[in-house]
């Protein structure tokens, strides 16, 4: 697809379609984040006092890390402003439901709300936008990972979901902070030590065995959670000259429990087309997108995603392909040319710079 939209020209015709209430803001959702902050609390509880058997200890890990997970996304929702209006009562909300994740909502707000939503899957602008082939020849030390077998690289970039989100969120504090003005970067910096000292400091509480199944474990399993989502976001898609979030989003569809526990965090390409309209409504918006673009529109099953991304590689040729420099094919992206249930790869001559000499030499 070549003729790109910009976002306001596709909810300008989707909002006529809606119903007025759907552009409220929705604080009962509120009531989800007490229950998974419950809990939280009495999941610690147990683990800390009792001395529970193993597979008890694993087990309520997981409900943990699924609830940090579920709190991110409710995170995430309340600092768009769908939630509650008031800015210091978002951002304090915001806070707490983030606690987890150990990410403050200045971070986020300028990380997530100003910068990744307004240069979408742009190669140059958007933080969470993966790299083009040009820009990994360069970087000697990057370009040699590209060099292992693309199932290899596959099972560790799997593997690396369990840490990307922390990762990637601390990359961001570094590189954000020092733009702040002074009394940002005081209160940015207090919202990440806060919770890390509350980490710590239940670490000196309950001693690094237990510490270890009630935070350590559980967030190695929100981060894999969360990351299932936000890899399966924009990672198929191709990089674009114009926010089209019809061609640079995926939404894709998971079991309707799921997104109820979720808070329909499924619904991707809604939210970057509604970014301050509540998930409640989403699926409304997904039903006009449907039936006005269904051409454009890009859903697929949340297994069928990630098993796309497993089979092709994360690195962009000419904006709208992913290259695997090792074996020198390319793969199309959504739009162009995937197809997610009969993924082939296409046979191309890569020309690295001259005095790059070859991919394989430098590597």
């Amino acid at each position: 697809m070549s003729d790109f939209q910009k976002s306001g020209w596709y909810s300008s015709r989707v909002k006529k379609q809606l119903p007025k209430e759907a552009f409220n803001p929705v604080p009962t959702l509120l009531w989800g984040g007490l229950a998974y902050l419950s809990v939280v609390i009495a999941s610690f509880l147990a683990i800390g006092l009792f001395d529970l058997h193993l597979v008890v200890n694993i087990l309520l890990s997981f409900i943990i890390g699924a609830s940090f997970a579920a709190l991110g996304f409710l995170g995430h929702e309340i600092l768009h402003g769908t939630v509650v209006r008031k800015p210091w009562l978002s951002e304090l909300l915001g806070a707490i439901a983030f606690w987890p994740l150990s990410t403050g909502p200045k971070l986020w707000k300028k990380w997530h709300n100003l910068t990744h939503h307004i240069h979408t899957q742009d190669d140059d602008k958007d933080p969470d936008a993966w790299p083009t082939l040009e820009k990994i020849s360069k970087m000697k030390y990057v370009r040699s990972i590209y060099s292992l077998p693309l199932p290899v690289r596959a099972f560790f970039s799997f593997a690396s979901l369990t840490i990307q989100f922390s990762a990637h969120s601390a990359k961001m504090f570094f590189e954000y902070v020092k733009n702040l003005n002074p009394k940002k970067q005081s209160e940015a910096w207090l919202q990440i030590l806060l919770p890390w000292a509350t980490w710590f400091a239940l670490l000196f509480v309950m001693g690094f065995e237990k510490w270890f199944f009630a935070f350590l474990l559980p967030l190695l399993i929100a981060n894999f959670i969360v990351m299932a989502y936000i890899s399966t976001n924009h990672r198929l898609n191709p990089l674009v000259p114009v926010n089209d979030p019809l061609a640079n989003s995926l939404t894709v569809t998971v079991p309707k429990w799921v997104d109820v526990l979720h808070f329909n965090f499924s619904h991707h390409t809604e939210h970057h087309l509604f970014p301050a309209m509540s998930s409640k409504y989403y699926p409304l918006v997904k039903e006009q997108l449907k039936i006005m673009w269904p051409d454009r529109y890009h859903e697929m099953k949340m297994s069928e995603a990630l098993l796309a991304l497993w089979k092709t590689p994360r690195l962009y040729f000419e904006n709208n392909q992913l290259v695997d420099p090792r074996l020198n094919k390319v793969y199309g992206s959504l739009g162009n040319g995937l197809n997610p249930k009969d993924i082939k790869s296409e046979d191309i001559q890569i020309e690295m710079e001259q005095d790059q000499n070859n991919w394989e030499s430098k590597s």
